[in-house]
């Protein structure tokens, strides 16, 4: 191994763990966690054997407890490699997220969420509609997944994976969301950016007017926007000011979670 691979492996990994736990004190700050519960994974480079290699949450932590060095490193089984927190992991809440992980070799990061708005949203046949610009960006890009109870069911998995194929966000219909990412970054603006869509479309249809949609094209021009934009930073490497920004808002309001 060449002089200093060590040194730059442990840097990808403290800035990995850093970003997850920005990620669930984000979310924490945003309302949308839910108890103890649900997860938000990201993947780490392979151990030295080829050992597929994830964080996690440990267990009983709520997510403004999280902090860069409580993360939990587990397989892709769910079971526990290193845990400096000496609480465990909820194996059985891994099962989703290790599923996405070890089909979508892009998905550095999956995060599920249970809001309020988003079970509400899962929970009615038409699902997300394209009723403004924040909804707009998922036109097309959208996965389901019909509900088969609480996620312990292994069999599920395979299922699961091929709902969703190639796409990074996904209603779990009667359950929640899902986002990829291929970084935590992205996991993250896409959630923050699916949750308002869904509070937005609650407020819209509850105020007893006629909805109006937009049209397929105007959408799809809308998501492909989007999209590039994305493109330009987790393909091109450009900067991202939107998650340096969400960075410095936990400096402020929740100092001490990359510790």
């Amino acid at each position: 191994m060449a002089d200093g691979a060590p040194a730059a492996a442990a840097t990808d990994e403290t800035a990995l763990r850093r970003d997850l736990a920005a990620a669930y004190r984000l979310i924490a700050l945003e309302g949308m966690d839910d108890g103890i519960y649900t997860h938000i994974s990201a993947r780490l480079p392979e151990g030295p054997d080829g050992q597929k290699r994830f964080l996690l949450n440990p267990f009983g932590l709520r997510f403004d407890e999280v902090t860069a060095s409580s993360l939990v490193t587990v397989d892709e089984s769910g079971a526990v490699i290193d845990d400096p927190h000496g609480a465990g992991v909820n194996a059985a809440g891994f099962t989703i997220h290790s599923a996405v992980h070890m089909a979508r070799h892009d998905a550095a990061c999956v995060l599920h969420t249970h809001t309020v708005a988003g079970v509400a949203v899962s929970s009615v046949e038409e699902g997300l509609l394209p009723l403004n610009q924040w909804s707009a960006q998922f036109h097309g890009q959208l996965a389901y997944h019909d509900y088969e109870g609480i996620a312990l069911d292994l069999g599920e998995r395979e299922r699961l994976i091929a709902d969703l194929g190639a796409k990074n966000v996904m209603i779990l219909r009667n359950h929640g969301m899902l986002t990829c990412g291929r970084s935590v970054a992205e996991a993250v603006k896409l959630t923050l950016n699916l949750e308002r869509s869904c509070q937005a479309q609650i407020g819209a249809l509850g105020m007893g007017l006629t909805p109006r949609p937009l049209s397929d094209e105007i959408a799809a021009h809308t998501a492909a926007q989007y999209q590039k934009g994305y493109d330009r930073i987790e393909v091109d490497g450009r900067p991202d000011p939107e998650w340096a920004a969400l960075l410095r808002r936990l400096e402020t309001a929740a100092p001490g979670y990359d510790a």
